[in-house]
């Protein structure tokens, strides 16, 4: 009898993507319960390193939020302690802490599913004053960088840009599966794809950029980071690497960093640490995630960076804000007004500011081509009737052959041309909103809301590591989204919680070639007046700040 075939790799993506759905009848499987006694720890220590505590110094940066769309308009600051402490507070450093009775909670400058943080940040860097070249894991609690490596001495230094250094990220997957079951590889990729923005606008208010090095191998990722050594996480949860990033001024010409002469270095270094458990136990596990997380896994790769068109000078924003004090100020909005309304240029430039943009955060850290495009429930727009819209981000993506035939595919009056914005239906589109996003209330309450919908089959074609990046690219949109609507005047929130086919209902899609991978929705927030909300750094000594 003939032994059933081996499903591939892209077919066990398939799986879980399938199997990870929310339906209107059943949720996707999870706990069911939170069990409060194994909430995992939201900070990650290496018990054991040497560690450079950093100064406070982002209240320095005096970079206007306009002037991160204006390249070669902030001069590049030089590599020391204090930018690469800035660059960190930025981008993973806490924001400000909320309490309420006994409980207190650290909010951070990158958002995460159920602020759970599952996205670890790590710095090489060569040597610095203050700083010995290394591989360091940064600690947000303590705003700290734990040596995790320490590079031999008198080592050659592989190539780098003057002033540039690189930045990696990996993923605990068990910090979103503790609250959300088999759907949390989902939103642990949703967070790599936010925490990139935030390092892309982080460098961009010292005059920076980032580069993402595609040709990467996870191997080689989780080589360099340590992730591979298994006595460091005895007894502990495991990392799984997620992407290296090239971070500095000047970095044309170095798209193809190659990993080899950082492995050896490595290789060759003093190791130290032991990772910190979460959690005492974990009362469930979820096999499918390390499945798909192994489906996923990426080789070396040969990639040739996507060259975006040139785009117009952005519509107006508000112009009175700090880059640094936008990006801290950032919440989720835990609730929306169901009144409060933006002008339609506001809509506009919300919009536009999620195509690539050359030489802009966080596009400039993009090597891809967009696959990800936003289906609109426009509720209170001025200007523009209510309904549903469709945002191609790519217009040359076969979304209207895909969709039903029976919409109006209207250009709305007044928008820009090189917006590909139409109107799909003309109507109230609250409940409809609402009852997508798991029947709640803040996605019918806002001045619009979205689904992110993205080119699932084409991104699986190019390798099951695709899938991670469709998931990525819709948490980069989610961060401009966030910002842009603290810019505004409003707030927005990610939503993780939605019913994925009834969307594709909605927009009369069928089979798996497009997928929705992420919601969004902004608006007025309503504030609970019973949380205190207390500075980010209180509890560090005062000699720490700049």
């Amino acid at each position: 009898m003939d032994k059933p075939q081996e499903k591939t790799a892209p077919d066990r993506v398939r799986q879980y993507h399938q199997r990870s759905k929310h339906h209107l009848n059943r949720y996707a499987r999870g706990p069911g319960g939170l069990d409060w006694a194994t909430q995992p720890d939201p900070f990650r220590r290496y018990e054991g390193c040497d560690y450079v505590d950093l100064p406070l110094t982002a209240d320095s940066l005096q970079t206007p939020y306009p002037a991160l769309y204006r390249p070669q308009a902030i001069p590049p600051q030089p590599l020391t302690l204090e930018t690469v402490a800035a660059l960190f507070e930025l981008s993973f450093g806490i924001s400000a802490w909320k309490q309420y009775g006994e409980s207190r909670w650290a909010l951070r400058c990158n958002p995460s599913s159920g602020n759970l943080h599952p996205t670890e940040a790590y710095g090489i860097f060569p040597n610095l004053a203050g700083l010995p070249g290394g591989v360091y894991h940064y600690v947000s609690y303590d705003h700290r960088l734990e040596q995790r490596c320490r590079f031999p001495p008198n080592s050659s230094e592989p190539s780098l840009p003057e002033g540039a250094l690189l930045v990696g990220l990996s993923s605990i997957h068990w910090r979103e599966a503790w609250k959300y079951g088999e759907r949390a590889y989902r939103y642990c990729q949703h967070d790599v794809g936010h925490a990139l923005a935030a390092v892309a606008y982080a460098a961009a208010t010292l005059g920076w950029s980032v580069r993402l090095l595609p040709h990467w191998s996870d191997d080689d990722i989780a080589t360099l980071l340590g992730l591979n050594r298994e006595a460091d996480y005895r007894g502990a949860e495991q990392e799984h690497p997620d992407l290296v990033l090239l971070v500095g001024p000047n970095l044309e010409g170095f798209e193809a960093l190659p990993p080899e002469s950082w492995l050896a270095k490595a290789a060759a270094g003093q190791w130290q640490g032991q990772a910190n458990a979460l959690s005492p136990h974990h009362r469930f596990e979820w096999p499918i995630i390390e499945e798909v997380a192994e489906a996923c896994r990426k080789p070396p790769t040969q990639e040739t960076p996507w060259c975006a068109p040139p785009l117009p000078e952005p519509l107006p924003t508000r112009d009175r804000f700090l880059a640094a004090h936008l990006i801290r100020q950032r919440r989720s909005a835990q609730a929306l007004d169901g009144v409060t309304a933006i002008p339609a240029p506001t809509f506009f430039r919300m919009l536009e500011m999620t195509l690539p943009r050359p030489g802009c955060p966080p596009w400039m850290a993009w090597p891809w081509a967009p696959r990800i495009h936003l289906a609109l429930f426009v509720h209170r727009v001025e200007g523009l009737s209510p309904g549903l819209y469709l945002l191609m981000r790519r217009p040359d993506v076969p979304l209207q052959t895909a969709l039903g035939e029976e919409f109006l595919w209207q250009r709305p009056d007044h928008c820009p041309d090189h917006l590909a914005l139409y109107q799909l239906v003309e109507g109230d589109a609250r409940r409809a909103a609402g009852i997508i996003s798991c029947h709640q209330a803040i996605a019918a309450d806002g001045a619009f809301s979205l689904g992110m919908i993205g080119e699932f089959e084409e991104a699986l074609d190019a390798g099951p590591w695709g899938y991670r990046r469709l998931f990525w690219e819709a948490g980069l949109i989610g961060q401009i989204l966030y910002l842009e609507a603290e810019a505004a005047g409003v707030r927005g929130t990610g939503i993780g919680c939605y019913f994925d086919d009834a969307l594709h209902q909605t927009l009369g899609l069928r089979g798996t070639q497009f997928q929705s991978m992420y919601h969004f929705t902004l608006g007025g927030p309503l504030e609970d007046t019973r949380l205190q909300t207390l500075p980010p750094y209180a509890h560090l000594p005062e000699r720490r700040r700049a």
